[in-house]
C-alpha cells in the first residue's frame, strides 16, 4: 500500500506578521494619529510584504521561517510603521522622535539577522534577498520623507535600486553576480546614516543638504562602477561564446 505524498504545511510566519503589522498600525494611529492615507499605505505594505514572503517560503520549500527570518520580518514590520508615518506627514506633521525611534530600530537591526543566520546555520538565499529588499524599501521611504523637506532630488537615494532592477529587465547582463566589495557595504550604510540624521533634524539645513548630496554622489559612483563591471564581464562572456561556437578552420591541402 502506497501513501500519497502530502504537501508541506505553509509557514505561519507571514500570517502572524500581517496580524502584527495591523496591531502596530492601530497603536500608531491611537498614539500618534495616522491619517487614513497613512493607514492605507501601511496596511497595503504589510499585505504585499506578507504575500510575497509566503510565496517565497513556498517556492523555497520552507515550512518554518527560522530565527533569522523572524528578525528580518520584525524589522520589516517596523518599516511598515515608518511608511504609515511618512505618508501621514504629507498631510500634517508627525512626531519626529517617534519616526526616528521606529526607523532607528529598523536600521539598527540591519545585520542582526545575518549574524543570527550564520550562528544558527540557517543562511538561505531567501533570507539574504528578504533582508536586502527591506533595506532598499526603508531607504526609499526615508528618502521620500527627506524629499518633502530638502527637495525631491533626494528620492534618487531610494530609487536607484529600483531603477537598476527595472533596467535589468531590458539588459539581462545586469543580473549577473557581482564580486564582493566592502566599499559597497560602506556606501549602503552611509545612505541609512545620512537619512537617519536628516530625519532626526540633527544637522543644520546646509550641512544636511551637503550630506545628502555626498550620499547621492557615492551611491552614483557605486552603481556606476558595478554597472561598468557587469557590462565588461558580459562582453568577455560574449567573446568567449563566439570563440567556442566558431567553426574550426579546416587545413588547406596543397594541390
Amino acid at each position: 500500500m502506497t501513501l500519497a505524498a502530502t504537501p508541506s504545511a505553509p509557514a505561519r510566519g507571514p500570517m502572524t506578521g500581517l496580524a502584527a503589522q495591523l496591531v502596530l498600525l492601530v497603536a500608531l494611529a491611537v498614539t500618534l494619529g495616522l491619517t487614513p492615507a497613512g493607514l492605507v499605505a501601511g496596511t497595503a505594505y504589510g499585505l504585499v510584504l506578507c504575500i510575497l514572503l509566503a510565496v517565497g517560503l513556498q517556492r523555497a520549500g520552507m515550512t518554518r521561517m527560522g530565527p533569522a527570518n523572524v528578525v528580518t520580518l520584525s524589522r520589516a514590520l517596523l518599516v511598515g510603521g515608518v511608511t504609515a508615518l511618512v505618508v501621514t506627514s504629507f498631510a500634517h506633521p508627525v512626531s519626529t522622535p517617534a519616526l526616528v525611534a521606529v526607523a532607528g530600530v529598523a536600521l539598527a537591526l540591519d545585520g542582526v539577522d545575518g549574524q543570527v543566520a550564520r550562528r544558527t546555520g540557517n543562511t538561505t538565499a531567501l533570507g539574504a534577498r528578504f533582508d536586502m529588499e527591506i533595506d532598499a524599501f526603508l531607504i526609499l521611504v526615508l528618502s521620500v520623507y527627506a524629499g518633502d523637506r530638502f527637495g525631491w532630488w533626494t528620492v534618487a537615494l531610494g530609487a536607484y535600486r529600483y531603477v537598476f532592477v527595472a533596467a535589468s529587465w531590458a539588459l539581462p547582463w545586469l543580473n549577473a553576480a557581482l564580486p564582493y566589495r566592502f566599499s559597497r557595504k560602506v556606501v549602503a550604510a552611509l545612505q541609512g546614516i545620512v537619512l537617519a540624521l536628516v530625519t532626526a533634524n540633527l544637522l543644520p539645513h546646509l550641512l544636511a543638504v551637503a550630506a545628502l548630496a555626498i550620499a547621492l554622489g557615492t551611491l552614483t559612483w557605486s552603481f556606476g562602477r558595478d554597472s561598468l563591471w557587469l557590462y565588461r564581464a558580459s562582453r568577455v562572456r560574449a567573446a568567449a561564446r563566439e570563440r567556442w561556437s566558431a567553426p574550426a578552420r579546416q587545413p588547406v591541402l596543397a594541390a
